[in-house]
This record gives structure tokens, C-alpha cells and sequence, in this order.
């Protein structure tokens, strides 16, 4: 046991938090998979728990492996994926399907396993890595719109009209983190803004054409004006089901909760062990329950900065909050659609809801954040033997020696 702590580098809070919402997240996926166990299976969810278990499993072995690789490797990697991306949102968005007149296909097929993949996931890990270090080569230079059109904006632009048709929310995020990150690599605000406005601008022109041609592309703006419009709306309508669902659970978990397993709405939530999982959690475990999830990505936010503060290059600075904050945001949003602070998104728990695309991805941030952490180690127990044999006296060695 003890070799393979050993070979566990980088931030150990990292390592451990990831770890107990990995181990925390069989719970409720067991709990909350009972209805989905009633409606499309023998009534057991040991087989939604297995599944859960193999993703995990595959999530945590890519963590592994991609921690062991030097971060200054992803650069080259950014570039090189950066078109593979692109071919996979391309190939999503042409085998589209239609459900209920709304374009809803998220995923592919892998070929001979009979797994879905949500493309977009990868790609948002592709494109933070691939702003990190665009920013990161820039920092010396005094940044100009002009010249970061072609290299920067458009593969940011082309990546997020990919995802937009099927998937608003996930491009937003993207979208926030790609500013944020921008903001915090030095690129100028007034260029931000403009970025900005060609967004929203972007955006209508979108909305507008999807509503004038409905057949002319697939998408689901219909979807999102429904719950934008179900979220700004103070009357319950069918629109409103899930979140009043999510909303009853919260309610009543008081304070330590009906207890784990106790559930009644997971009966009654369509998505239970994935968007709505941590309305479960608070359902069954109250107060204690949400405050003690919700406190475990924060230690995980706050991990994330000490890591970035402590990195050596400005690209690992960037690397580290361009793929750690995604994770924290996409988290604080899943809270806040159960308790209605913002529309339903369909944006999962990092590590807790069940789904492996989002897992696997998670894993994949959390690897390249202790990559760079595990080369801050490195460097520094390299400085620490060298002061240590510049401190030792020559005559003790000399004396030693004879």
C-alpha cells in the first residue's frame, strides 16, 4: 500500500479530496439510480452502481497516467488536439437526432464498446489548455486584438458554434472560463469587451435565424427559451416539474436528513442520479450532507489557487486555473439549479453524479493540476538536496573518505 501512495505525486489534498467524493458519490448514485432501475430494469441498481464503479475506475486510472506526464508536454498537445476536437464536434453535430422536435444529441457512439461520449466535454479541457498557452507565449508581448484574432479567437469561436446548437449551457461555461482565463493572463479588457459583444451579438443572430428557419439547423433554442422563461416565471407549470421536485427534496432533508437510502423524490426526478443528485443528497442527508459537498470543492478551489500561486512558469499558472476553475464552476452551478438560483442547465457533479464522459474529464483536469504540482515537488526536493550538499563541510567528506 505503501508503494503506491509513493507513487501518487503532486498536491496530496487534491489526491484525497477527489478520492473521498469519489468514494462519498456511491451513495447517492446508489440511492437516487432506483427509479431508473424501475423504469428500464429488473428493479436492482447494483448494475447503475457497477457501471459507476467501471467509470470511476477508468477515471482515476487517466488521472494516474496523466499526472505522471510533465505539464510542458500539454502545450504540444493543445495544438495537436485542438483539430481532432473539432472533427468530433463536426461529426457530432452531422449525426444529430431529433427528440420531440428538439435537437438533443450530445454524444457519440464508441465504436465496438457501446459507450456515448459527450464530445463537448473534451473539447472544453482542449480549449483551456490551448488559451493557457497561447496566453502564456503572449505574456512578454504587449497584446494586440489584430494578432489574436486568427490564432486565438477563431479556433475559441469555431469550437464554441460547435457545441452551441446542442448544448447552450456547456458553451456558456465555456465561454465564461476562456474570459476569465483571459482577464487573468493580462489580455486587455477593452478587447475583452469587445469579444464579449461579438458574443451576444453572435448569439441573437443565432437565435433569431434558428427561430426564422426552424428546419434550416438543428438545435434547442425552443428548450432554452422554455426554462429560461419557467425560471423568470413565478407560476408552477410543466416546465417547473423537476425543479419543484428538487425543491420538495431539499426541503426535506432539514437538517441531518431523512436518511441515506430514504429518498421519496428520487422516485419522482427524472435525472436523479445525474443533474438533480445533489438534491438526493440533501434529501437524505440534510444540511450536513449539502454544506459538507459543497465545502469539499471549495478545499478543492482553494487547493487549485495554492497550486497555480506556487507553480514555476506562467504556462503552468495558467494550465492549473484555466482547467481547475471548469470544474469548481460547473459544480456550483449543478447546486444552484437544485435550488433554483439559476435554469436548469443539464450540467452534472463533478465526481459525484453518475456519467462517465464527465467523470473521465473530471480526472483529466485533476491530472494535469497534479502534474503541475508534482513538478513544483520535484523542483523543490532538487533545491533542497543541493543546499543540503552545499552545506555539508568539505573536511567532514575529506575526513570521511580516508
Amino acid at each position: 500500500m505503501s508503494s503506491i501512495f509513493s507513487n501518487l505525486k503532486g498536491d496530496k489534498v487534491i489526491w484525497a479530496t477527489a478520492g473521498l467524493l469519489a468514494i462519498f458519490s456511491f451513495l447517492p448514485v446508489y440511492s437516487a439510480s432506483s427509479n431508473l432501475a424501475y423504469l428500464y430494469g429488473d428493479g436492482s441498481t447494483f448494475q447503475y452502481v457497477v457501471v459507476h464503479f467501471f467509470h470511476l475506475l477508468l477515471g482515476f486510472c487517466l488521472l494516474f497516467a496523466v499526472h505522471k506526464i510533465p505539464y510542458h508536454y500539454f502545450r504540444g498537445l493543445s495544438i495537436l488536439f485542438l483539430p481532432v476536437v473539432v472533427v468530433l464536434l463536426v461529426y457530432t453535430v452531422a449525426q444529430g437526432t431529433m427528440i420531440d422536435g428538439a435537437y438533443a444529441s450530445r454524444w457519440i457512439q464508441i465504436p465496438g464498446l457501446g459507450v456515448s461520449f459527450q464530445s463537448s466535454t473534451l473539447a472544453s479541457v482542449v480549449l483551456m489548455i490551448y488559451v493557457a498557452r497561447y496566453l502564456s507565449k503572449k505574456t512578454n508581448d504587449n497584446l494586440t486584438f489584430k494578432e489574436s484574432i486568427l490564432p486565438l479567437w477563431v479556433p475559441v469561436g469555431l469550437v464554441l458554434l460547435l457545441i452551441l446548437p446542442a448544448n447552450f449551457s456547456t458553451t456558456a461555461i465555456i465561454f465564461s472560463m476562456v474570459l476569465v482565463l483571459m482577464f487573468l493572463g493580462g489580455y486587455p479588457v477593452k478587447y475583452l469587451g469587445i469579444i464579449v459583444a461579438a458574443g451576444l451579438l453572435l448569439l441573437t443572430m443565432f437565435i433569431l435565424t434558428a427561430k426564422a428557419f426552424p428546419g434550416l439547423l438543428p438545435n434547442r433554442v425552443d428548450t432554452w427559451a422554455s426554462r429560461i422563461e419557467s425560471f423568470s416565471d413565478d407560476e408552477d407549470t410543466e416546465a417547473d416539474y423537476q425543479i419543484e421536485k428538487a425543491k420538495i427534496a431539499i426541503a426535506s432533508g432539514g437538517i441531518a436528513g431523512t436518511g441515506i437510502g430514504k429518498s421519496v423524490q428520487r422516485n419522482f426526478l427524472p435525472q436523479s442520479s445525474s443533474d438533480f443528485i445533489y438534491a438526493i443528497i440533501v434529501e437524505e442527508m440534510g444540511l450536513i450532507g449539502a454544506f459538507g459537498v459543497m465545502g469539499a470543492y471549495l478545499l478543492l478551489l482553494f487547493r487549485i489557487v495554492i497550486v497555480a500561486t506556487k507553480a514555476n512558469t506562467v504556462f503552468g499558472k495558467l494550465l492549473v486555473i484555466g482547467v481547475g476553475l471548469p470544474i469548481i464552476f460547473q459544480a456550483l452551478i449543478n447546486m444552484g439549479v437544485a435550488v433554483e438560483l439559476f435554469p436548469v442547465t443539464g450540467q452534472t457533479l463533478p465526481l459525484i453524479s453518475s456519467g462517465g464522459t464527465s467523470i473521465w474529464m473530471t480526472c483529466m483536469a485533476l491530472g494535469i493540476i497534479l502534474s503541475v504540482s508534482a513538478k513544483r515537488e520535484e523542483m523543490k526536493e532538487r533545491d533542497e538536496a543541493e543546499k543540503e550538499l552545499d552545506d555539508e563541510n568539505p573536511l567532514d567528506i575529506l575526513s570521511e573518505a580516508i
